[in-house]
């Protein structure tokens, strides 16, 4: 049995909402994970009863704890000035260039 995704699915990732290699699961999960990171507000009942249509309570509870610790470390990191292997912006804030370096 594999696991995990595929290096095609991993790089597609940001395109979760159509592309073909994702489930309704995991689509659905990563629209939950997406909304929690960037506006946690916008965690509605709508979305909420979608995420009851496919999951179970342990479920739920999993993947709640799950993005909670994960968004949490992404942002430990970013406080701890953490290099990373890519760069997202995970909130709405704009991004801020860093200033010249004057020589």
């Amino acid at each position: 049995m594999q696991q995990g995704l595929t290096d095609e699915a991993y790089n597609s990732v940001q395109h979760y909402h159509d592309h073909p290699d994702f489930s309704e699961r995991e689509r659905l999960a990563a629209e939950y994970a997406e909304r929690f990171a960037i506006d946690h507000t916008s965690v509605d009942d709508e979305l909420w009863k979608r995420l009851q249509s496919v999951f179970s309570d342990t479920e739920l509870l999993e993947l709640t704890v799950s993005i909670g610790f994960f968004v949490g470390m992404g942002r430990a990191f970013q406080v701890l000035d953490v290099a990373r292997d890519f760069d997202i912006l995970w909130s709405r804030e704009p991004v801020i260039s860093p200033e010249p370096t004057k020589e």
